[in-house]
């Protein structure tokens, strides 16, 4: 019998490096360098977007070119303001219809997008385009905020700087969060926050190989910003101390927050749905919804533009009742046709300012220690509600304003708000965009089955083998014959294993090498194994890569000694078990009335 070389080692699953808590490597750090890098270039970019929107907002409105802070509310123009927003609506249309659609829209969803289905890679295009529109948008009055616009922006510098490197998806996907909350960071001035929404809208995940990259990012942005824009936090303010009976009352805010979310993410897509059925080429939508814009502002100086000046009045019960009343309003009608005509700009300031107002609203007949308490409650409620995302609302209002004081009450009001989307609609405006595209975005995330147990677990024993010595014919005939038992065996030689033979291989050697040892069909060919102490994730990654259905599981790649079996239909054994964890009810104990009847 002719005998082959064993060579096993160049297929042998990487040696483990113990059961740890996480899945690691030394790439880590270099993505993590990177990403400190890409912090610092996202506030740059943050400076250049403010820039932009300070000069257009000033070309605009003052016809001057200047980069000094000056509110649109302030100009003089009359009703001649109506125009300005359609002049913006059709530069908008002719750059996103020649130059990229991408910057349509207030960013969070393209970036989800490109995240989840388009493998992190996004345009320079995108980088250029995205603040110069946006700066155009809300400088000639759209009553957007900046943060979409950098997240877009921050996340394009990741990515791009992540493209010119050897990187998988993953790898650019914590580059390209990096960039876009390192942008919002300097924005804004809320690393934590920017983590959490990270966590919560962006990465799918929560994992050392995108949190940490994400969180230094954040941190080079936060400690980089008050060298660059003003220090400190953007609406310092501080209430009183809650009281008990506080609760009920933000429960009750939480569920009006809650109502202005899921009316506005309803509203905003009807009329985009109005939009689209309109005769002409959506570059014109911009424009037309910039009339509507026009004329909310001229009714409404005060809605028009980012509106941090109207945020910090409102948060400080600076404007009258009617004034309140009459700015939501209008910034609502407003923002809702504007977003819905497809042109550019960020919704986290328009849903600041709105919550606010309703908090000014609800101040009037809420109880409380602190009439300045609800404008803030509010405003992280509706932004809760509306993102679906209650931890970054929290810590989103906290950083904007200092006030401990108010963490219990913006926690509570935050949670209900979100539970009040959660169960009344099915999308968010986050996610609805995209799922009119045809692609669904599961926001649930959880530790996956399959990387909780090892393949040890549920790998299926005895292992019925077949000897190397054995001829092909004899194997054909007692293996895959009339009592055939599985569609593979493993073949071994004194104890090794040699590969795993199926009926399709024996078939096709059976003419020309029927009455040799079949130990000759494994002529060196490295065979693909499993570890006991493997999990079963990586197992069926394994499986997947190579197209194959089961593998046999060694006890070490040294001595290639087989314990088991593991197949496709093993690794839906953890599925089952998490099935039960979820959907199987039962009561452990009985209740002490119910036991003592019994």
């Amino acid at each position: 019998m002719k005998k082959f070389p064993l060579r096993f080692a160049a297929q042998r699953p990487a040696k483990p490096r113990g059961s740890g808590d996480f899945n690691m490597d030394d790439r880590l750090l270099r993505i993590t360098a990177m990403a400190c890098v890409i912090g610092g270039l996202s506030t740059l970019a943050a400076v250049v977007l403010l820039d932009l929107i300070r000069f257009f907002t000033n070309l605009f409105f003052f016809q001057t070119l200047s980069l000094a802070e000056h509110s649109p509310a302030t100009h003089s123009l009359g009703a001649y303001v109506i125009a300005l927003p359609v002049i913006g609506g059709l530069i908008i249309g002719v750059m996103a219809r020649w130059g990229s659609d991408k910057i349509r829209g207030h960013g969070i969803p393209e970036a989800i997008e490109a995240i989840l289905f388009g493998k992190s890679q996004m345009s320079p295009k995108v980088a250029v385009l995205k603040p110069l529109s946006s700066g155009i948008v809300i400088g000639s009055g759209g009553p957007f905020g900046a943060e979409g616009p950098i997240i877009m922006t921050g996340g394009a510098i990741g990515s791009l700087l992540a493209q010119h490197f050897h990187l998988s998806a993953a790898e650019r996907k914590a580059l390209l969060v990096a960039g876009a909350t390192a942008g919002m960071t300097a924005v804004f001035g809320t690393p934590v926050a920017a983590v959490l929404l990270a966590v919560e809208l962006l990465l799918f995940e929560l994992r050392p190989r995108s949190l940490l990259p994400v969180a230094m990012a954040c941190a080079v942005a936060g400690f980089l910003r008050p060298l660059v824009l003003e220090p400190g936090p953007l609406f310092p303010m501080q209430t009183a101390a809650p009281e008990t009976l506080t609760l009920l009352s933000c429960a009750l805010a939480g569920l009006a927050c809650g109502a202005l979310a899921a009316g506005l993410s309803s509203a905003l897509y009807k009329v985009e749905d109005l939009f689209g059925k309109l005769p002409i080429h959506w570059m014109w939508w911009p424009a037309i919804g910039g009339v509507v814009v026009g004329i909310g502002g001229w009714l409404q100086p005060r809605a028009l533009g980012v509106g941090y000046d109207v945020i910090g009045d409102l948060l400080h019960n600076r404007l009258a009742l009617g004034v309140v009343c009459a700015v939501l309003a209008v910034k609502a009608i407003i923002w809702v046709v504007a977003l819905g005509s497809g042109t550019s700009g960020g919704v986290l300031a328009p849903l600041l300012m709105m919550g606010a107002g309703l908090g000014v609203v609800l101040g009037h007949v809420l109880p409380g220690p602190d009439a300045a308490l609800w404008p803030l409650v509010c405003m992280a409620a509706t932004l809760s509600g509306t993102l679906r995302a209650p931890l970054t609302a929290t810590v989103f209002a906290l950083g904007l304003t200092g006030d401990m004081n108010a963490l219990l009450p913006l926690l509570t009001a935050s949670a209900v708000g979100y539970g009040f989307t959660v169960l009344t609609m099915r999308r968010s405006i986050m996610t609805e965009k995209i799922a009119r595209r045809g692609r669904h975005i599961y926001q649930e995330h959880g530790v996956d089955p399959l990387e909780r147990e090892f393949v040890g677990a549920v790998m299926s024993q005895p292992v019925q083998t077949v000897e190397a010595s054995a001829p092909i014919y004899a194997v054909l005939a007692s293996h895959f014959g009339a009592d055939q038992m599985h569609r593979a065996y493993p073949v071994q030689q004194q104890g090794v294993l040699l590969g795993m033979v199926d009926r399709a291989l024996l078939l096709a050697h059976a003419d020309t090498m029927g009455d040799q040892p079949i130990a000759d069909l494994f002529q060196g060919a490295p065979p693909q194994v499993a570890l006991a102490s493997e999990t079963c994730r990586k197992v069926a990654t394994r499986l997947a890569r190579h197209g194959l259905e089961r593998l046999p599981v060694v006890a070490d790649a040294g001595s290639l000694h087989i314990v088991g079996m593991i197949s496709r239909s093993d690794l839906i054994k953890p599925n089952l078990a998490h099935f039960h964890e979820d959907e199987q009810r039962e009561q452990v104990r009985a209740l002490p009335w119910k036991a003592s009847r019994t």
